[in-house]
């Protein structure tokens, strides 16, 4: 075999061994990938039982169950509200009437099986997806502290 011949091999293993490598990478990170979905998207069956994903928005006043370890309660981003079911200890911050992100998947019944449930810790804070989810609903209240440290409603940051 010619010099060139061997140069033109080797080149060609190596772009096949990092082509296989890419393909492992990539499909290792697909299955990590979550991605967000409002209320009104699950609600519209844009996410199909069985797949993970997030949902957030406003835990509804109300709506908090609790049956021994497990907690259910609705998520709405204002038009459509979902059933959240989580086992496990929720976060200090987690009450009605404030934004919650929940990571899991869909049963076949609708109902959201939450792994994670994460809670906003101030309230100026709010994941970008909810809130804008929740703009999009005319829901989205933004609080801005004045001099006196009084949260005052429609103030801009």
């Amino acid at each position: 075999m010619k010099p060139k011949h061997k140069r033109m091999a080797m080149i060609g293993g190596a772009l096949g061994v990092l082509a296989v490598a890419a393909v492992l990478v990539l499909s290792a990170l697909e299955q990590n990938i979550v991605f967000f979905h409002s209320p009104s998207d699950v609600a519209a069956k844009k996410v199909g039982p069985g797949k993970r994903f997030r949902i957030g928005g406003l835990v509804v006043k109300g709506s908090v169950q609790r049956q021994g370890k497990t907690i259910a309660f609705r998520v709405t981003d204002g038009s459509s509200a979902v059933r959240v079911a989580y086992t496990g200890i929720l976060p200090d911050l987690f009450r009605e009437g404030q934004g919650v992100v929940a990571n899991g998947a869909l049963t076949p019944d609708g109902t959201f099986r939450a792994t994670e449930i994460l809670a906003k810790h101030d309230e100026n804070y709010m994941p970008r997806e909810v809130a804008d989810a929740l703009k999009k609903s005319g829901r989205w209240k933004h609080y801005n502290k004045d001099k006196a440290g009084e949260a005052k409603p429609g103030g801009t940051k």
